[in-house]
């Protein structure tokens, strides 16, 4: 018997034998693989939560959030069924209809919007999750719109991007063979706190650590050999001056820059520029602690490097800043190496897992023709390489019409507080769109702009297909019958798909007809994995990953060499003002005026971690929103004397763009001149600080992390 059948036979002290633990996993960080999850269900209701001991992801462990989950799916504010706008846009009046109603109307002002203008006036937006992501953007594209777009535009994707102009492919590292670890905006506890453990099995053999962040976070405490406290923004520039280090002192791998590198002149000339007494000045380092945490990286090798999905990419010279730093695995020879960091082919919704699936092929297929999608004039980079609309630019495009007007919006999960300037936004789609769809587990800010509400179902609710690092494949069954009239993303867009009559059999065929189509040929069935309520082995996979492919066979970019000097980039209308080298600008650069430098003299940074919180999901979750009830930023403790503040102060943020209020908590482990905050909230949603145009020019992505501001004390405060 396993373990998992002896605690669910066991009797529970004061209860019968009532309970059964069911499987199935956590999605509220969604953004991954997912951790495995027991659900014990009594007469149908879950009343308690662990980590799944047998799953490979998570071996029984569980964070914060995913301890939270009963808190989670049974909030009040759930959306119980299907609801039709009965108010003004944004007033938040609805009356309840029927399932078959809401896909009769839906269906019908589609269609009206179609024939009158054409199917790319209506955007297909995502925002979480991503499970259901390969049957919605097939969906957007059988209807014949090239607008299928995501919370991708500002998450993981420019680093995705910058990884395939510079290399081809992503950089795994190589954690169970490195001798050093660069820990570049890690900090494992707060944010995917199951890698913890492999940075940890690296000190326990003798390897090293070097930490690089804003803040001193726990890694930085717990783990780090060198700890280099950057001044924020300047990573590009520190990266670069890293790199002048390891070729002025010899550490440089010379043999593998010659052999499988492109640009490396040119690149040579850029990093010339960044001695160490001006990259000192940049960063805010002291140089002597640069020089000897490039010396442990560049002699002390093998050395992987962390790369954060947003924590860099979130300024707008993040796609550089990025680059920069892969071009230090290259310098050092690093990259596609044992002990340094891999590529990882992506096997099922963009995760890797060592086997083909037909996900891309089930993607793209029905794309649908040669307009342009919005954006694609602003971001060519993003638009030549990412097959979705860049988001960002979907307030201009609202508001101009051009290069076409978008008369409709269906999204499912749309949050408008990720976006810039979030009350311009909603205002102007109601005053542009002729009909907006939400599909969403709680009424929100967002829902309530919608003339049409249709309540999905959480993770522990409804069948998923997930794959798995090391070969693994599951299916998961419901733990519990969806709440209320709720449904799956993927059962709505299925039958909305039949009540609109797509042309598209496997669509009207149902979620399973098309995850069955996907995996066809890994060599495991759906009915194989309905055998198993965990993960199974696929036999087609092929595992370990075994470096050295690229250094075998070629890169996969234009040269089939890691490129310096990115050839993709240079492709691009010089117009643009691309450079394909990763060079430096300030996170700043934009807000750069004497006049806007005293008016606003703090650097603010939205979106720190925190290990009870991930973005806005979980905000309103009752026992976890006890951990932090207000809004509040963090201030070095130095600038609170200064300013006469202490903890529990309200004060007021302002940038060029807006004010909001917030809480103060002061810290010693940020730097004076540095305030943080939490996005998500709605009386306090810190992008209303943050302009529209303030992006990244190569990715589009918002400078979350880096605008100018100024806090003040609250006026009754001070009385």
């Amino acid at each position: 018997m396993t373990e998992h059948e002896e605690r669910s036979k066991a009797k529970i002290p004061g209860e019968d034998t009532g309970i059964e633990i069911k499987h199935s996993l956590c999605a509220i960080c969604s953004p991954s693989h997912h951790c495995g999850l027991d659900c014990y269900v009594k007469d149908g209701k879950i009343v308690r939560v662990e980590g799944t001991p047998e799953h490979p992801y998570n071996h029984g462990r569980l964070c914060t959030k995913g301890s939270s989950q009963r808190s989670y799916i049974y909030r009040e504010d759930r959306i119980k069924t299907p609801l039709r706008r009965i108010g003004a846009r944004g007033e938040g009046k609805f009356e309840p209809i029927s399932w078959e109603e809401a896909y009769r109307i839906v269906a019908e002002r589609l269609g009206q919007v179609k024939e009158a203008y054409s199917p790319n006036a209506v955007a297909f937006y995502s925002g979480y999750s991503k499970w259901y992501r390969p049957i919605y953007q097939r969906f957007a594209h059988v209807f014949g719109s090239v607008n299928f777009g995501t919370d991708d535009s500002v998450c993981a994707v420019s680093m995705k991007m910058g990884n395939k102009v510079t290399m081809g492919g992503g950089a795994a590292p190589d954690m169970a063979h490195a001798n050093t670890f660069l820990g570049w905006n890690y900090d494992g506890y707060y944010s995917h706190h199951l890698s913890v453990e492999g940075v940890r099995k690296l000190k326990e053999r003798g390897g090293k650590v070097i930490i690089i962040d804003i803040r001193c976070t726990p890694a930085a405490k717990n783990l780090a050999d060198i700890f280099l406290q950057i001044d924020p923004g300047t990573d590009g520039a520190l990266a670069l001056g890293m790199a002048k280090l390891i070729l002025d002192n010899g550490w440089a791998d010379m043999d593998y820059i010659e052999k499988y590198t492109y640009g490396f002149e040119q690149y040579k000339q850029l990093v010339d520029q960044y001695p160490l007494d001006k990259v000192s000045k940049i960063t805010g380092l002291k140089p002597e602690d640069i020089y000897e945490a490039t010396k442990l990286y560049a002699t002390n090798g093998p050395a992987c490097v962390n790369f954060s999905a947003s924590a860099l990419v979130h300024r707008i010279n993040g796609f550089n800043a990025n680059r920069a730093i892969l071009c230090l695995m290259a310098v050092t020879g690093n990259y596609d190496r044992v002990g340094g960091n891999y590529p990882i082919p992506a096997t099922y919704l963009r995760q890797s897992a060592g086997f083909h699936t037909r996900d891309e092929q089930f993607r793209i297929e029905k794309y649908p023709g040669t307009a342009e999608r919005i954006g694609a004039q602003r971001f060519p980079l993003w638009n030549a390489h990412y097959d979705e609309f860049q988001s960002m630019d979907l307030l201009r495009q609202l508001e101009e019409g051009t290069p076409y007007p978008i008369k409709a919006m269906f999204a499912l999960g749309f949050n408008a507080k990720m976006f810039p300037e979030s009350d311009k936004l909603l205002k102007v789609m109601a005053e542009k769109l002729d009909f907006i769809v939400d599909v969403d587990l709680f009424m929100n800010m967002s829902a309530n702009y919608a003339d049409i509400v249709l309540p999905a179902c959480s993770s522990v609710e409804r069948s998923e297909l997930k794959c798995y690092q090391g070969g693994y494949l599951v299916y998961t069954q419901p733990a519990i019958a969806p709440l209320y009239e709720s449904k799956s993303d993927a059962d709505i867009l299925c039958e909305l798909a039949r009540a609109m009559d797509l042309d598209d059999e496997l669509l009207k065929g149902g979620y399973e007809a098309c995850v069955e189509w996907i995996i066809d040929g890994c060599g495991l069935t759906l009915a194989d994995l309905k055998t198993s309520s965990l993960p199974m082995k696929v036999p087609t996979a092929q595992l370990p990953v075994k470096p050295g492919k690229y250094l075998k066979e070629g890169f996969k970019t234009r040269t089939g060499k890691f490129e310096f000097y990115s050839t993709a980039i240079a492709a691009i209308d010089p117009k643009y003002g691309l450079d394909p080298l990763p060079s430096y600008v300030d996170s700043l650069a934009d807000q750069d005026d004497e006049e806007t430098r005293m008016a606003y003299p703090f650097y603010f940074c939205t979106g720190a971690r925190k290990p009870y919180a991930i973005h806005s999901r979980l905000h309103d979750t009752p026992w976890i929103r006890t951990l932090q009830p207000e809004p509040t930023c963090e201030l070095s403790k130095q600038d609170a004397v200064h300013m006469d503040l202490k903890d529990g102060d309200t004060v007021t943020i302002s940038s060029p763009y807006g004010c909001i209020d917030m809480k103060v908590k002061t810290t010693s482990k940020i730097k004076p001149g540095v305030v943080l905050a939490l996005p998500g909230y709605t009386k306090a949603n810190v992008n209303e600080l943050l302009g529209r145009d303030h992006l990244d020019p190569y990715s589009g992505f918002p400078g979350y992390k880096g605008m100018r501001c100024n806090i003040t004390k609250r006026q009754e405060e001070k009385a």
